[in-house]
């Protein structure tokens, strides 16, 4: 996945809102998390050394599980967060590499796997959107990201992520065709919805200009997402040792509906209680 489309993946996504999703991110951060922005760091009264100035820089540390081409994680650099991004597509981070290059950023890019993934200390804030959290198709591979999530967040810290609903699947772009025509490339975007296992298959064939000649090259990749409902996330997050402290539909801002297509979810790895 993510090979053919990650060289137009950008100019096809040229619609999405990232720098909102960015303050949205941002606003959660300041307002649930233990993460703080360089500028708020520096505002620090006092200076840490040692264990303590280590512990402090875990929890200012900032990942993106399924980062893609680093669009938002560089706009969260330029917001000042230490910055981690993590995407199983070779492709789409070669890309995100190409705009550290630009941006001369420092952001950290791995290749790995959500369900596998690894790093060498925790961190304060992990986030997952764009619905990626919805390629994880069985209940295993979701139990093993949110197992992995609480294993790195560094207590009080939290995990913002959205994902698509079974609603939006069945109702709104499951067994339909989408197709646009640009200049440079062109696709057709098919969507094939299986009820019994909640899983949506795309289809999507493009076809994108040569050099800028008359020729286009046809390439097809295939898809596949899996639609949940807010309850059973939340279940999943309960199991793993996660509290939901926010949860909200993507469109509205509001309470998650039956109808809501996206829904938004922060929650928390709770800090150890002392005992005397």
């Amino acid at each position: 996945m993510y090979d053919d489309f990650a060289l137009v993946y950008d100019e096809l996504m040229d619609n999405v809102p990232y720098e909102e999703w960015a303050e949205l991110l941002h606003r959660l951060i300041l307002k649930y998390g233990i993460s703080r922005p360089e500028t708020e760091k520096k505002a620090g009264v006092g200076k840490l050394s040692g264990e303590a100035a280590a512990l402090e820089e875990e929890k200012n540390l900032v990942l993106e599980l399924g980062c893609g081409t680093g669009t938002v994680a560089e706009l969260m650099y330029q917001k000042g967060y230490d910055m981690i991004g993590i995407d199983s597509s070779e492709a789409m981070l070669a890309k995100a590499c190409e705009k550290r290059e630009k941006s001369n950023s420092k952001i950290l890019y791995l290749n790995q796997e959500m369900q596998s993934f690894e790093l060498y200390g925790m961190v304060g804030t992990i986030y997952c959107i764009c619905d990626s959290i919805n390629y994880l198709l069985t209940d295993e591979d979701l139990r093993e990201t949110l197992a992995l999530v609480k294993n790195y967040l560094f207590p009080g810290g939290i995990f913002i992520f959205d994902f698509n609903t079974i609603y939006k699947y069945r109702e709104v772009i499951g067994n339909s065709t989408i197709a646009e025509d640009r200049d440079t490339v062109s696709f057709i975007w098919e969507n094939f919805y299986d009820e019994a296992s909640h899983i949506n298959e795309y289809e999507l064939t493009m076809f994108t200009r040569i050099d800028g000649s008359d020729l286009y090259r046809r390439s097809r990749e295939e898809h596949f997402q899996r639609g949940f409902e807010f309850e059973e996330m939340k279940k999943f997050l309960i199991e793993a040792g996660l509290s939901v402290v926010s949860a909200f539909d993507g469109d509205t801002r509001k309470q998650p509906a039956e109808t809501s297509e996206r829904v938004y979810v922060v929650a928390k790895k709770e800090e150890s209680k002392k005992t005397l």
